[in-house]
């Protein structure tokens, strides 16, 4: 009873320690070469070969952490059996991992073809049963797939803010004013420690409730490495992918009908359904007052609750975890990866949406149905406005040889003439003469000025030559 406890401690140290070597190859978003020079760094600085890492990578991917445990040596066989039988029954369960549809005797006939087993010396009943006994059996195999497929348990990132996941769910209806509102909650959910980044109640699903939920967990934790969706519309709008990516953060989607793959918002979204159940019993008549208690919710109750899918996970690589469990914020604050801040200004400029306006004859420009000043140089030119869709009233103008400035909205007086007025500096001024047929006056004197001098020196000249 002893060495079976001891042997499965054994099994589950070794396993633990190639997790550890492995883990950094285990994103799938990773480039192969970068893989390839990864993995040949871990097996120098540890002293193994590259082989026995990809040999673990391939038992992990198959077999999860379960496929990292040694197998035991089960002590002397029978003399019937070659010398090399523990080898030859790795070998077989490589084969079995290759194929799984690989019968038994498919399999002693690779090892005997290869030379690794004499032949005729395996028997078919012989190898099955020690396959059987280390979970290689067809049977065994054929219910680890079925798991793959159909199972709620999902590979967990191991450390905070390596993903968030995102999703936007119905809310309540509330009764505002005497009208129904729909209402929508729009949340990002660490996918390490399943901690609610950032949640809240909007009274549209427009993309704008996903740009805000987002810009708020990086303002709050910082820079994640990269953000799951499905294929909503606001999750594929363009504006998004470019607010994310000018933060260097990757964006992947789920499979179209794959609703497993957002297991983790799914569990989410029944703890947000048993709040909803209780928001009905209260008299709700704002959105501000649903995300009031929405906010105390998540605090008091769901990120301060211990959570299974934490306990299953560490279940999963034999890691022993408190009895009373682990919460969403425990698990998230006990990691030692640090959090990766950006600057309130930086974070500002990559979500705001860009797009041009024309300049018209008043210096002025048209946004969103209202009147903004820029400059009168820019009359005629289209000019690049910026601006935050929560606060559409702030326009940053940019035009190329002009420092960026803000518009300001055009100030219109309580009498005025519908027309627009133009900026003081290009108005008409009241004039007090005509300077152009002053000027033509002018050049006027001076010709007649020019003819009286020509005449005057012609008669000199006829007078001069008459007394030569």
């Amino acid at each position: 009873m002893n060495d079976s406890i001891e042997t499965t401690k054994w099994q589950e140290r070794e396993a633990l320690e190639r997790f550890r070597l492995i883990s950094p190859l285990l994103d799938p978003e990773m480039d192969n070469s970068k893989r390839i020079q990864m993995r040949n760094n871990i097996a120098a600085q540890n002293e193994i070969s590259t082989r026995t890492l990809y040999r673990y990578e391939s038992s992990f991917r198959d077999n999860e952490f379960a496929g990292l445990k040694p197998v035991p040596k089960s002590g002397v066989h029978s003399h019937k059996l070659p010398e090399n039988f523990d080898n030859l029954v790795k070998e077989a369960i490589q084969l079995r991992l290759e194929v799984p549809g690989r019968s038994v005797d498919q399999i002693i006939t690779i090892l005997e073809l290869e030379g690794k087993a004499p032949l005729g010396v395996l028997k078919r009943s012989t190898l099955q049963r020690h396959m059987y006994k280390q979970g290689f059996g067809t049977k065994h195999l054929k219910v680890y797939s079925d798991a793959r497929e159909s199972s709620s348990k999902r590979f967990c990132k191991p450390h905070r803010m390596m993903l968030v996941q995102g999703d936007i769910k119905y809310g309540p209806i509330l009764t505002i004013n005497g009208k129904k509102v729909q209402t929508y909650l729009s949340s990002a959910i660490d996918d390490h420690s399943r901690m609610i980044l950032s949640s809240q109640f909007y009274d549209n699903q427009e993309e704008i409730i996903v740009e805000d939920t987002f810009r708020k967990v990086i303002l709050r934790y910082g820079k994640f490495d990269a953000c799951y969706f499905d294929n909503g519309s606001q999750y594929i709008a363009k504006q998004l992918k470019l607010s994310l990516t000018r933060l260097g953060i990757r964006i992947r989607h789920a499979r179209v009908r794959s609703g497993k793959s957002k297991g983790k918002v799914e569990k989410f979204h029944q703890v947000v359904d048993a709040f909803i159940r209780e928001a009905k019993l209260k008299d709700i008549t704002s959105v501000e007052e649903l995300n009031r208690l929405w906010f105390i919710f998540l605090e008091e109750y769901y990120n301060k609750k211990p959570h299974d899918g934490i306990k299953e996970y560490y279940e999963s690589i034999g890691v022993t975890i408190p009895k009373e469990g682990i919460t969403p914020i425990q698990e998230f604050n006990r990691d030692k990866r640090p959090l990766t801040f950006i600057s309130a200004d930086t974070v500002a400029e990559a979500f705001l949406y860009h797009t041009t306006r024309n300049v018209d004859k008043g210096a002025c420009i048209s946004f969103k149905g209202k009147k903004y000043e820029t400059k009168p140089a820019l009359i005629g030119q289209v000019v690049e406005v910026a601006y935050d869709p929560l606060s559409p009233d702030i326009l940053t103008i940019s035009y190329p040889g002009i420092e960026s400035f803000t518009a300001k909205p055009l100030k219109i007086g309580e009498y005025c003439d519908k027309n627009e007025t133009l900026p003081i500096s290009i108005q008409q001024a009241a004039p007090e003469t005509s300077r152009f047929l002053d000027a033509l006056e002018k050049k006027h004197e001076q010709s007649k000025k020019q003819l009286t001098d020509a005449i005057s020196f012609a008669s000199y000249r006829k007078e001069g030559g008459s007394h030569v």
